[in-house]
């Protein structure tokens, strides 16, 4: 198009245009990026679309390079970096058309679940928390002796033994295997191949549920599949990473927001007596107490009042969805998290991190279980797994458990994920009291 007629010189660039779209869907299938397994879920789909990407880009370079061809910088520099970045965007979008079916009850898979009762219900309500996953439990086998006719409201069709029956009686296309004693290696092999002859996917649950896949392998060793767990990095070089983007981000963020900072600071000095900001105690990693700083949401004297007010929320956490205490403006800062904004000084100064599990009261740490503690590990964060998941609107026990994930699989990838999906729930505002 650039030289407008078709000269010997312009048919190898026609000859390329139309070759590497095949070529690149071609790549993108061997790669197996088009698996369903994949689509909807998880960061491996966009890991793969970003390899694929890369290796072409590099081949077509190399290749040129090694036959002398005379390509245009542009094929390298900009029609194939953006055709992944459009495939990306592209996917990205797909994703969230498929949440929103997925969220309406359709595009799900019917599975069927097998375990013992305790395990069974546990992934029940998890998938119904969390639709996007895709899949609809609509039966469960349970062991013989347990004779429940149901487990939170989905039937109980059999025990181990009827699996394979009850997958046509459902029909269901995945079994999910929930770790139990009864089913061993000899009887997953076994079930494997009476699964085999209906195409009907078999997934096994490992009993540590909340690891991440980045930090599990399968490694054979004397023919055995073993599954290597690798220990969580809470220290050394990543450690030094993520606080050097946690401290640059802040920065950033205070200069960029400096005006809007003052605004809002007038305007609580203004529509309430008392001070611009709210300092309170909190204990950050491993349990040194800090002062963390936010935007007065509440009147002065909030604390005296507190005295004949009941908590919504179960566990050591104090919540209240219509708090009397809280000032008109202070609704609306809570409502769009702005109070939180002035925790980016305490980031700054090293105290808290961008993402990370919620900052605790010293009066909830003393109520801590050792497992609770693990928490204590990191630096807390302004935003988390805890927010972007419903924030309070979540049970003491989920809040936990999503602190805990966090902990146990944080990656500087999962920080920026979290970190793009806080827009989504700050403009939600689900939670937010």
């Amino acid at each position: 198009m650039r030289f407008g007629d078709i000269t010997p010189y312009v048919v190898p660039y026609v000859v390329l245009s139309l070759v590497l779209p095949l070529v690149w869907v071609g790549m993108v299938g061997l790669n197996r990026a088009y698996e369903a397994r994949l689509i909807g879920v998880g960061s491996e789909e966009f890991r793969r679309i970003s390899q694929c990407g890369f290796l072409l880009t590099a081949g077509v370079a190399i290749a040129a390079y090694v036959t002398k061809t005379d390509l245009a910088r542009g094929y390298v520099v900009v029609a194939l970096p953006l055709t992944t970045v459009l495939t990306l965007a592209c996917r990205y979008g797909l994703r969230r058309r498929l949440h929103l079916l997925r969220a309406r009850g359709m595009c799900m898979r019917r599975v069927v679940a097998v375990g013992h009762r305790s395990a069974v219900a546990e992934l029940v309500r998890r998938f119904r928390r969390e639709p996007y996953h895709g899949m609809h439990v609509v039966g469960a086998c349970l062991p013989r002796h347990d004779t429940g006719h149901d487990v939170e409201g989905v039937p109980v069709l059999g025990d181990f033994s009827d699996v394979p029956l009850v997958v046509g009686q459902a029909g269901a296309d995945t079994v999910a295997v929930l770790a139990c004693p009864e089913l061993d290696g000899t009887a997953l092999r076994r079930l494997a191949w009476r699964l085999e002859k209906t195409r009907t996917d078999l997934v096994v649950a490992p009993a540590l549920m909340e690891v991440a896949g980045p930090r599990t392998t399968i490694r054979p060793v004397a023919g055995l599949p073993l599954l290597h767990v690798e220990h969580p990095e809470l220290s050394g070089v990543r450690r030094l990473l993520k606080g050097l983007f946690d401290r640059t981000g802040a920065a950033v963020a205070l200069a960029v927001l400096a005006p809007l900072l003052i605004a809002l600071a007038v305007a609580v000095r203004a529509t309430s007596p008392g001070p611009a900001l709210f300092r309170q105690t909190r204990v950050g990693r491993d349990g040194a107490e800090f002062t963390i700083l936010k935007f007065r949401t509440m009147r002065v004297d909030a604390e005296r009042h507190r005295v004949g007010l009941v908590s919504d929320r179960d566990g050591v956490l104090f919540k209240i969805r219509d708090d009397p205490r809280v000032t008109p403006l202070g609704a609306w800062l809570r409502r769009l998290s702005l109070d939180e904004l002035p925790q980016l000084v305490n980031v700054l100064s090293g105290h808290m991190s961008l993402v990370g599990p919620r900052p605790p009261l010293p009066e909830e740490v003393a109520g801590y279980g050792d497992d609770v503690r693990r928490r204590l590990v990191v630096r807390p964060g302004m935003t988390g797994l805890w927010q972007v998941n419903g924030r309070s609107d979540l049970s003491w026990e989920e809040s936990v458990r999503l602190d805990l994930r966090y902990v146990e699989n944080w990656s500087l990838t999962l920080d920026l994920q979290i970190l793009w999906k806080t827009w989504s729930a700050v403009a939600r505002g689900s939670g937010a009291y």
